[in-house]
């Protein structure tokens, strides 16, 4: 199960590499690249979405059928267990919420970085008309 959750980090990763990228100042050379690049990526990284949902489902579900913990009712190495498989369910919902708001922010800047470029293809047109 571990894999999986390597695999959206790294992924998660490569949105946030490609954002800063993006929109760090001074790399106009790069920026054609780098729109063509992510407008290639973005289809393949939309599949991170359904597979976001189902690791939201499968810790939904290991949180559900989790043996309780309350009081006296177990050992302290069981309160132990218990608490870290917590914490991991914890991470593991940061990191869906991290890959999920990274894709959004890949997907909304290489829009505007394109209709920004549209924009100024437009008026290099409108200036060299007069």
């Amino acid at each position: 199960m571990a894999l999986e959750w390597v695999v959206l980090g790294y992924a998660a990763a490569a949105e946030a590499i490609m954002v800063v990228l993006l929109t760090m100042p001074g790399l106009d050379g790069l920026r054609k690249g780098l729109v063509a690049v992510t407008r290639n990526l973005l289809k393949p990284f939309l599949s991170i979405v359904p597979f976001c949902l189902f690791l939201l489902m499968d810790i939904y579900w290991k949180y559900e059928t989790m043996p309780s913990c309350d009081g006296d009712s177990c050992t302290p190495s069981e309160h132990l267990r218990h608490q870290k498989s917590m914490m991991k369910s914890q991470r593991n919902a940061l990191l869906i919420a991290a890959a999920l708001v990274f894709y959004w922010i890949l997907y909304s800047v290489t829009n505007l970085v394109v209709r920004i470029e549209h924009l100024n293809q437009r008026i290099e047109r409108i200036k060299n008309k007069d």
